[in-house]
């Protein structure tokens, strides 16, 4: 028999108390891993993306070379929009907030094994439940009020994540596509309920709700700008995925699991629930987003003028890209959600002072996409190779 086929038919069989025993005491018997080794591989994860954002920028100064524009004065005026002053320092937050709960799910889906590509339909989802519930109980007090409809924004965006999560995992549907299609599903029904059901009653039909109850609005921030509690949320939520994932039992199995399902069946993990709550809880974090950006706006209403995307602002993709800067770790992805905040909102400053097209900004933003995803597979072997060396110099 090959040595496939005998492992194929081990995983068939449960890991016995024996084996369990043996795998532990080897564990247990491996010697530490010193700082080189701890650090090495970090700093080479950190130092990848960072020099292909310095690559993508490069690139980018070439491209105002030839509008005619001055890449120096173009790139300070970017820094000055994202990070010059308190309330440029707010916008880029507020920018980044939806990136960084997008961002978050996708470190726990990707770590479990599974792509979801459905954060603008989760976020759709998350910011129509919030706004069914703040439609419905209006009068409730705003310290409870709050927190509902939190809640209520990551139960959404948890069924429509757990949705392509059950036909992954119990039909074998590929999530990429599911979770595309229900991206789809997701603009359609929104427009639909602009249309009539949700849509103020005016004599000239928008397609937006009216007003939400006040009581629902998110807190501003002290400090004179436009900070809300929604940033807060968010950070919070990263603290909680990073629990999830490597301080708890769950999160052992989520990451057994996407590391390699067959040996987490063989020992006798739930793998086809794993992919369920992954996407879930991924799903639940995009939910988040959208009630935040529903509630944390400042007409404090649902607006499907625009488009789907004219809502989400595209977080549910850009979050991917915040979640692979981050090197797929929620901690991280904190400030990675903070420089791609900082793209966007110094982008609208780059392109006004220089009066260069808005598609240039849009280019700028696609270029370093694809620098920092193209530099993944270079940053796996980097890191693997720091890794070797530091267990060398142990």
């Amino acid at each position: 028999m090959s040595a496939c086929a005998s492992l194929h038919n081990c995983a068939e069989r449960p890991l016995h108390a024996g084996a369990r025993g043996h795998l532990m005491t080897m564990a247990s018997d491996a010697p530490a891993p010193n700082m080189v080794s701890r650090l090495a591989p970090r700093l080479v994860a950190l130092a990848v993306p960072i020099t292909a954002v310095v690559a993508a920028l490069a690139l980018g100064a070439i491209m105002l070379i030839a509008l005619g524009a001055s890449p120096l004065s173009g790139y300070a005026a970017l820094l000055d929009g994202a990070f010059g002053g308190w309330n440029a320092l707010a916008d880029t937050a507020l920018k980044g907030m939806p990136l960084l709960l997008v961002g978050v799910g996708i470190c726990i889906a990707f770590r479990t094994g599974v792509v979801n590509l459905g954060g603008e339909g989760q976020i759709i989802a998350g910011a129509l439940f919030a706004t069914i519930v703040s439609l419905s109980i209006p009068g409730t007090p705003r310290v409870i009020l709050v927190p509902i409809l939190i809640l209520a924004g990551a139960i959404g965006g948890a069924l429509w994540g757990a949705i392509p999560g059950s036909l992954k995992a119990y039909y074998g549907v590929s999530e990429i596509l599911s979770t595309i299609m229900m991206n789809i599903i997701a603009a359609q029904f929104l427009s639909f309920l602009l249309l009539d059901w949700l849509a103020e009653p005016q004599e000239i039909r928008i397609q937006q709700t009216k007003r939400l109850s006040p009581n629902g609005d998110l807190p501003v921030l002290p400090g004179g700008t436009r900070l809300h509690l929604g940033v807060v949320i968010a950070i919070i939520v990263a603290v909680v995925g990073f629990i999830i994932l490597f301080k708890s039992s769950l999160g052992v199995r989520l990451r057994a699991v996407g590391h390699n399902p067959h040996a987490s069946k063989y020992a006798g993990m739930p793998v086809q629930r794993s992919v369920v709550e992954a996407l879930a809880i991924s799903g639940a974090c995009a939910g988040i987003a959208g009630a935040v950006l529903v509630f944390g706006s400042e007409s404090h209403r649902l607006i499907g003028e625009g488009g789907a995307i004219g809502f989400t602002q595209n977080a549910g993709f850009n979050g991917i890209v915040t979640a692979l800067f981050g090197g797929l770790h929620p901690l991280a992805t904190i400030p990675a959600a903070f420089l791609f905040g900082g793209l966007l909102t110094g982008g609208i400053k780059l392109q006004r002072e220089l009066q260069v097209p808005a598609a240039l900004i849009v280019a700028l933003n696609g270029v370093i996409v694809i620098f920092v995803v193209g530099s993944l597979k270079l940053r796996t072997r980097l890191s693997a190779w720091a890794a070797r060396v530091g267990g060398a110099a142990q």
